[in-house]
């Protein structure tokens, strides 16, 4: 086990071709131990160096409604009638707070992700 830091993008890409290579490594045994340190020092390499920027707070009720299968209508609960939940996931119409209390404890979706800023689309006419 040859094991160095991350210390740029080819050096991370080295390490993820080496975990691929040791996909089927055992628990407890060296290879197994070694994909798990390789695992830590990219999961800290990319938190350091790619940080990924949270979904504004529509893509993420979308991305919740796919995960627990929602349709549009399923939202009215949360949201209002029908045509709120259209205009709110079209960007229509910004979020409440009444709506994002809601759907924050509906569906489990993070604060934080809800309260984010996001541009409403413009009617064209």
């Amino acid at each position: 086990m040859n094991i160095k830091p991350i210390k740029n993008d080819d050096d991370l890409a080295s390490a993820v071709l080496r975990m691929r290579s040791l996909r089927s490594a055992q628990p407890n045994t060296p290879e197994g131990d070694e994909i798990e340190i390789l695992a830590a020092l990219v999961e800290a390499y990319e938190e350091k160096h790619h940080d990924i920027e949270a979904p504004d707070p529509i893509e993420a009720i979308k991305f919740r409604m796919d995960q627990m299968g929602l349709k549009d209508a399923d939202l009215t609960q949360f949201v209002g009638q029908r045509s709120r939940v259209s205009e709110v996931l079209n960007k229509k119409r910004a979020l409440s707070l009444k709506m994002i209390r809601s759907l924050h404890q509906g569906l489990n979706i993070p604060l934080d992700a809800l309260v984010k800023d996001y541009p409403l689309e413009r009617e064209t006419i």
